[in-house]
């Protein structure tokens, strides 16, 4: 009986055997336990060909290849001449370079500043709107998907100094029309009121996604303490709004520094190059028109790639302080 028993216990307390692995039963591996051999890993490969392939088509080999005409004075067709750094000594003593750089930053400030501002008053509008908010959205971000060239010829009529819209509303009121394209300060105006038009409604709907981020309690327990509509913007809401401000200013500064098609619309030298680039006195050069004049109106290739090295200096360290000042902010 003790041995019957025994043996139920043992047969009992043996697993069984694993029988034949079936075709619909999932087989159980450790994925650490696999080796990733070429056979296996070329599919992977495959699939990230196209992005590679890519990249150093319109990335790589042209960044490379800017690099090796900023060393030469390439003109587009002759020899190759190595000039060394003399590209880049010159560049640090060019006045239109330093022209075109505090052009850039001008219209930086006088394009951002009213944007960034007009957007938080249509974000604050769209958040407290509750009928035809998605018609409102998609009215603001019309200007942002329309094209630029069409943008800059339209207000080019708007500030002409004959027949354009601005001097007929300042005859209305009694003023003295202004020669908007023809006069230094009043290119800088049209140009930075076409940037802030272009891109209000899109630095809108950011900012609108940063109000309705903040919890509705918050304003509550502000209202319940007394605060008015104008301590809980600057008490609450603008504190909130700080890290998207800094990244809309941010990206602002790297747009800036890229711009091209408002001032070479609006100030068109006709091919004259870089000396008449920008309208009257350069006032509308910015960085990237001057590198376009420089490189495909006068063939001085090997120059205008040194300038447009220089662009991505001054747009790195530009990245750095916002880097810098976003990491400070969150400690």
């Amino acid at each position: 009986m003790s041995t019957s028993l025994t043996q139920k216990l043992t047969a009992t307390d043996t697993p069984p055997a694993p029988g034949p692995r079936g075709r619909g039963q999932e087989r159980r591996t450790d994925p650490d336990t696999i080796p990733l051999g070429p056979r296996r890993a070329r599919p992977a490969y495959v699939a990230l060909a196209p992005y590679f392939l890519l990249f150093a088509t319109f990335s790589a080999l042209p960044i490379g290849f800017t690099m090796f005409l900023a060393f030469t004075d390439w003109r587009g067709i002759g020899d190759w001449n190595m000039v060394g750094l003399t590209n880049f000594g010159y560049l640090l003593e060019d006045p239109l370079f330093w022209k075109a750089l505090s052009n850039t930053l001008i219209l930086w400030v006088m394009a951002t500043v009213p944007c960034l501002t007009l957007a938080t008053l249509v974000a604050l509008g769209l958040n407290s709107a509750v009928r035809f908010s998605t018609v409102y959205r998609v009215a603001y971000l019309v200007p942002n998907i329309t094209s630029l060239v069409a943008m800059g010829i339209l207000f080019s009529s708007i500030f002409s100094s004959n027949f354009g819209i601005m001097n007929a509303l300042l005859n209305s009121v009694g003023l003295e029309s202004v020669r908007w394209l023809q006069s230094e300060w009043g290119i800088k105006v049209a140009i930075s009121t076409l940037t802030a038009w272009s891109f209000v409604g899109y630095n809108a709907m950011i900012i609108l996604a940063g109000l309705q981020s903040v919890e509705k309690q918050v304003y509550e327990a502000a209202q319940l303490d007394g605060a008015g509509p104008v301590r809980t913007f600057f008490t609450i809401t603008l504190p909130m709004l700080r890290p998207i401000i800094m990244f809309i200013t941010i990206m602002s500064t790297i747009g800036s520094l890229q711009s091209f098609t408002e001032a070479q619309v609006m100030t068109s030298s006709q091919g004259g190059g870089s000396a008449s680039a920008g309208g009257v006195g350069n006032s509308g050069l910015t960085l990237v028109l001057y590198f376009y004049s420089v490189a495909f109106q006068e063939n001085r290739y090997g120059y205008g790639a040194t300038i447009a090295w220089g662009v991505m200096v001054i747009v790195i360290l530009f990245t750095l302080i916002n880097w810098f000042a976003t990491r400070e902010r969150s400690r």
